[in-house]
């Protein structure tokens, strides 16, 4: 993992998922100091569609690709 640049989370699906719920988080948090429930839950409607929209695009093949484990060899002693 730390040899490769292609890791967990760096792809198309990841990045928009992790921004659409981001944004729902700020609208909701604004929206609970503002004492406003109805815009509370909304920002929760958007977090839950950040994280839809990540699975959805995921599934169309944006996301992480499954490659084969590598063999570790063990050093015989």
């Amino acid at each position: 993992m730390a040899g490769s640049s292609h890791g967990h989370g760096h792809t198309p699906a990841a990045w928009t998922g992790v921004i659409i719920a981001f944004i729902g988080f700020c609208v909701a948090g604004a929206f609970m100091v503002m004492a406003n429930v109805p815009g509370f839950w909304a920002g929760m409607a958007v977090i839950a569609i950040g994280g839809i929209v990540g699975g959805i695009m995921r599934l169309m093949g944006l996301g992480q690709e499954k490659r084969p484990q590598r063999e570790v060899r063990r050093a015989e002693a």
